[in-house]
């Protein structure tokens, strides 16, 4: 039998040599792909820079500017950008009490592009099976943007364009908000809170229960955290608990808290269970529970001290 031949010291050098350089190579294109810039039109980009900065804006003047915005994206030609920039929107205008008006102008802005430049489904991901690990294909899932639109109208009681219904992604993403809610109906869980106590959520039948997600990295959560500690030294003795529900490190909560002389109980979810049980994606969201226990409110985004009294008002507190 002929034993095979070995590289050459020299030639393995060039091998190994050729192989770093096709990594860093393809390394570099990817790095590229991801830091690529849109590239807007002279009528998108002052669009796009008044959107980046509406949260510098004081509250009464962002309402307008958030409307404006809304008619000036109509206008635009159907490209890829009038839908960036009209999801873009969409986001950030449930961000506090901008008004019935202006959220109808921004939902029907996002539902004109998507009727104008409908989006493919999202790409199936594969996900992981208890046959031996295998891999299967989850079903199909609708669009980002149908999902927004549909939070939009379902949350934010914005009337739907009559032909949206006969959108199947839009369909599929109000059914997916359906699913997420009955999740919330009926919460089971325990977490401690920054000292070390335990709190489950059974256990305060008889209490009306706000529960807050948020991170100290979320601006819209910092803005609407003095409202809540506001709120739960008003109504704490009438039997108001905030929960404040961060899946973030003790480290980095701690001395957020301390610094801004929080009291209500701020509970640590770093393996973000109670995150997945209540569907939570995007933060601050909340949910208000009254003394029985039934969901009766809750927020897709941050809410001001008047839109929160307007939801414990639905669990009795007033």
């Amino acid at each position: 039998m002929k034993p095979k031949a070995s590289l050459r010291p020299t030639k393995l050098f060039f091998t190994i040599l050729a192989m770093l350089v096709a990594l860093v190579t393809v390394g570099s294109q990817l790095a590229s792909a991801q830091k690529k810039e849109v590239v807007w039109s002279a009528d998108e980009k002052p669009l796009a820079d008044q959107i980046h900065g509406l949260r510098a804006l004081a509250d009464d003047v962002r309402a307008g500017t958030t409307k404006d915005l809304a008619l000036k994206i109509r206008k635009l030609p159907a490209t890829e950008n009038k839908l960036r920039l009209a999801v873009n929107l969409a986001g950030l205008s449930t961000e506090g009490d901008f008004g019935h008006d202006t959220l109808k102008e921004v939902a029907t802005t996002l539902a004109e592009t998507l009727r104008e430049r409908p989006v493919p489904w999202a790409k199936p991901a594969e996900q992981k099976t208890s046959d031996a690990g295998s891999n299967a294909t989850a079903p199909r899932a609708p669009a980002y943007p149908y999902v927004e639109l549909a939070t939009l109208v379902r949350y934010e009681h914005v009337e739907a364009p009559v032909d949206l219904n006969n959108d199947e992604q839009y369909r599929a993403a109000m059914a997916g908000l359906e699913a997420d809610d009955r999740k919330r109906e009926h919460p089971e869980f325990t977490l401690k809170d920054l000292s070390g106590k335990a709190w489950t959520f059974a256990d305060l039948r008889g209490k009306v229960v706000l529960v807050n997600f948020w991170a100290t990295w979320c601006p819209p959560c910092r803005k609407e955290m003095p409202d809540l500690e506001t709120l739960y030294g008003r109504f704490g003795s009438r039997g108001l608990v905030v929960l404040g529900i961060s899946d973030e490190e003790a480290a980095k909560v701690v001395p957020f808290i301390r610094e801004r002389k929080v009291s209500f109980p701020v509970l640590l979810d770093p393996g973000r269970k109670v995150n997945e049980m209540f569907a939570v994606e995007g933060i601050p969201k909340s949910f208000v529970y009254d003394r029985e226990g039934k969901l009766v409110a809750q927020s897709i985004d941050m809410r001001t001290q008047k839109q929160f009294l307007e939801m414990l008002r639905k669990a009795g507190l007033e």
